[in-house]
C-alpha cells in the first residue's frame, strides 16, 4: 500500500502540453503515463525517461539517453497496423519523453500463465501478425533486439477478447542506418539467442529466435529455458534443445512444434531465413489445420492476407495497405446462383473476387465469365452521377464465391495511399477491358 500511495503522490499534472490521467507502468529507465492530447482530443501514452544505474559504471544520463534517442529517432517513421506509433519525441534536459499511440489492453505476458493460455490458433495468428510487423520493421533497417511478451501489446475488444497485437518498445533497437554508437548486449535473457548474448553481430534471425521463444511461452505456459540463475540459463540456451511442445498441451501437433523449434535453432542459419518465410510457415499451420480451429469456418486474418497477396488486383499493394484491406473490407461468401448485381440496381459497392466465379449477362446473353482476382461493380460504383450509377448487366454467381466488398463508407476509412493503389488497380482493369472490347470489334471472328 505505501508504494501505491507514493506513486499517486508522484503523479504529475502535466507533461509538456499533455494532461496526465494516470500511471500505466514503469520500467528500468522510464515511467509510462496515460495522458490526453488537448489539441488532437485523443488519449496518448507518454514514456518519460529517468535516471538509471547502468552496468560497468557508464554515466547514467548517457546510458538512459541512448535508449531515448533510439526511439526518438523513429518518431513518425513507423507506420504499420501492428506496430505502436511513436508520435513525438521531446528532448527536455531534465526528463526527455516520448509520445506514443495508446493501446488499451494488456501485454501478452498476461497470457503466459498456464491458467490464462489463449487458444492455439489465436496464438499462431498473433505470432503471424508479429512476424509481419517485425518484417516491416526490419525493412526499415531496424532489429528490435528485445522481443518478449511484455513488449507485445494485446488489443482487446469491448468484451475483453484479444483481437489484435502491436509491437512496442524500440529503445533497444539496432538501427542499421544510424551513424551514432549504439548500445550492445541488450535484451531479455530468456528470449535472447546465443549470438546476441555473446555480443556478436545480429540480423533479423535474432528477432525470429525471440519471437519463437515468445510463441513457445504462450503455447506451453513456460519459457523454452528456465533456471534459478543467469549462468545456468545461459548454459541451457547455448547447449540444450527446448523440450518438445507435443504433449505439453492438448492440440499441439508435430507440425506446430517443428515451426517453433526451427525458430529456436541455436545457429542463425538453421532458423527461418527471413520474416517472410517464418510468416508463411505460421499461416500455413492455420490453412492446413495443423492447429485446432476455435471458431468453425472463420477465415483468419493471416489467410485473408495471403489470399490478397495472391490476387493480381493487389499486386502493387504493400504489406501495410494489404493489412488495411484485411481490416476494412467486408469479406462475404455467396452460393452458386446468387445474383450479385441486377440490371438497373444502383451501384453503391464493388466486389473483388477472391475465390469462385461469376457470369455477366446483358439482355439475357452471356457476355463474360469472371474469376479470381477480377473486380465487378466498379463501373457503377465509380460513375460520376446517379444516372450512370445503375448496373447495365446482371451478374450471377456460377461457382461459390468469396468476395472482398467495399462501400463508400469503408473506402473513406482507408489511407490516401491505399485509395491511390485502388485507383491504379481500377485503371489496369479498365485498360484490359477496353483492349478486349477493341479486339472484339476489330477481330469478331477470332474472339468468338
Amino acid at each position: 500500500m505505501p508504494r501505491v500511495s507514493a506513486l499517486a503522490e508522484d503523479l504529475p499534472l502535466h507533461i509538456g502540453r499533455y494532461q496526465v490521467l494516470r500511471r500505466l507502468g514503469e520500467g528500468a529507465t522510464s515511467d509510462v503515463f496515460l495522458a490526453r492530447d488537448p489539441f488532437q482530443g485523443q488519449e496518448v501514452a507518454i514514456k518519460r525517461m529517468r535516471s538509471w544505474a547502468p552496468p560497468q559504471d557508464e554515466p547514467a544520463s548517457d546510458f538512459s539517453n541512448r535508449f531515448f534517442s533510439a526511439e526518438a529517432a523513429l518518431a513518425g517513421q513507423l507506420n504499420h497496423p501492428n506496430v505502436v506509433a511513436i508520435l513525438d519525441a521531446v528532448a527536455e534536459a531534465a526528463a526527455p519523453y516520448l509520445v506514443m499511440e495508446y493501446v488499451p489492453g494488456v501485454t501478452l505476458k498476461h497470457f503466459c500463465r498456464s491458467d490464462r493460455l489463449l487458444p492455439l490458433e489465436q496464438i499462431v495468428e498473433l505470432a503471424f501478425k508479429c512476424a509481419m510487423a517485425l518484417g516491416y520493421v526490419y525493412h526499415q533497417g531496424l532489429i528490435h533486439r528485445d522481443v518478449k511478451p511484455a513488449n507485445l501489446l494485446a488489443v482487446l475488444d469491448a468484451s475483453g477478447q484479444v483481437v489484435d497485437v502491436k509491437v512496442s518498445d524500440f529503445g533497444s533497437a539496432l538501427n542499421l542506418n544510424a551513424d551514432a554508437t549504439q548500445i550492445h548486449r541488450v535484451g531479455s535473457l530468456a528470449y535472447m539467442p546465443p549470438e546476441q548474448i555473446e555480443g556478436a553481430d545480429v540480423d533479423c534471425r535474432a528477432d525470429i529466435y525471440a519471437l519463437g521463444a515468445v510463441l513457445y511461452h504462450l503455447i506451453s505456459g513456460r519459457a523454452p529455458f528456465e533456471a534459478p540463475h543467469q549462468m545456468a540459463l545461459m548454459h541451457q540456451i547455448y547447449h540444450q534443445a527446448p523440450l518438445s511442445l507435443v504433449g505439453q498441451r492438448e492440440g499441439v501437433t508435430a507440425a506446430l512444434d517443428a515451426v517453433v523449434q526451427r525458430a529456436l535453432a541455436k545457429q542463425p542459419h538453421e532458423r527461418f531465413a527471413d520474416w517472410e518465410e517464418f510468416a508463411r510457415a505460421l499461416s500455413s499451420l492455420v490453412a492446413s489445420q495443423q492447429v485446432p480451429l476455435n471458431r468453425l469456418g472463420e477465415v483468419r486474418d493471416s489467410e485473408r492476407f495471403n489470399m490478397l497477396r495472391s490476387l493480381e488486383f493487389f499486386a502493387e499493394f504493400g504489406d501495410v495497405q494489404l493489412w488495411e484491406v484485411v481490416r476494412r473490407a467486408r469479406w462475404k461468401r455467396y452460393p452458386e446462383g446468387y445474383a450479385l448485381f441486377r440490371r438497373g440496381q444502383e451501384g453503391n459497392s464493388f466486389h473483388i473476387i477472391a475465390q469462385g466465379e461469376v457470369e455477366v449477362f446483358r439482355d439475357g446473353r452471356l457476355v463474360a465469365t469472371l474469376g479470381q482476382g477480377t473486380s465487378v461493380g466498379e463501373m457503377a460504383y465509380l460513375a460520376p452521377n446517379p444516372d450512370l450509377r445503375r448496373h447495365s448487366t446482371d451478374i450471377k454467381v456460377t461457382r461459390e464465391c468469396t468476395t472482398i466488398c467495399f462501400t463508400p463508407e469503408s473506402m473513406e476509412q482507408l489511407s490516401s495511399e491505399c485509395r491511390h493503389r485502388f485507383d491504379r488497380g481500377f485503371i489496369r482493369v479498365l485498360v484490359r477491358r477496353l483492349h478486349a472490347a477493341h479486339e472484339a470489334l476489330a477481330h469478331p471472328r477470332r474472339i468468338l
